[in-house]
């Protein structure tokens, strides 16, 4: 008897689930929404001015339990500067075919120069097009900021760059 009710009850299921509307996802033309928190691809940030927050100081290589980026830092000189301070990250490369997406490079970054965004279309068909370099780990320029490499903002040193007392040329040119 106990046979009979297993499969009503599985009958049950597939007659809930017939008269429902089906639901079609139209995905690669109309992409449906993300959640506002969701981690997806990572980006190297910048600073107002442009200058490039990351200092070469390789911590987020040292916490990837994949071994998927690797950072080769240079020094910055007056004729060349990339980043506030003495270094920056010359070579930055993250490779999505071992990327977990963890978020421990995240949390070690004292720059706080290493985020992640929503954009979680990273599929391609040739491997090697999966190594992100800095060419398109990099943060776009928004509106009012110069194009590394050029000197830090006037008069300030790098502890001002990581309090946050920088502010794009453009608005030191109105209020100052």
């Amino acid at each position: 008897m106990s046979k009979f009710f297993d499969a009503v009850a599985g009958f049950g299921v597939t007659f809930g689930s017939m008269f429902k509307k089906p639901v079609t996802e139209e995905y690669p033309e109309k992409p449906g929404p993300v959640a506002k928190r969701y981690h997806g691809r990572h980006q190297l940030n910048r600073y107002p001015d442009g200058l490039e927050k990351c200092i070469g100081c390789e911590l987020c290589a040292w916490a990837c339990p994949a071994d998927a980026i690797y950072v080769e830092g240079a020094d910055n000189t007056d004729t060349e500067r990339f980043s506030p301070g003495e270094r920056y990250g010359r070579v930055y490369q993250i490779n999505y075919l071992r990327c977990i997406g963890c978020g421990l490079c995240i949390e070690a970054c004292p720059t706080r120069a290493l985020t992640m965004t929503n954009d979680y279309e990273m599929a391609d068909d040739n491997r090697s097009d999966l190594i992100y370099g800095k060419d398109k780990l990099l943060a776009p320029l928004a509106p009012g900021m110069e194009p590394p490499p050029h000197a830090m903002a006037p008069g300030s040193t790098d502890d001002d760059y990581y309090l946050g007392n920088i502010t794009p040329p453009s608005a030191r040119s109105t209020h100052g």
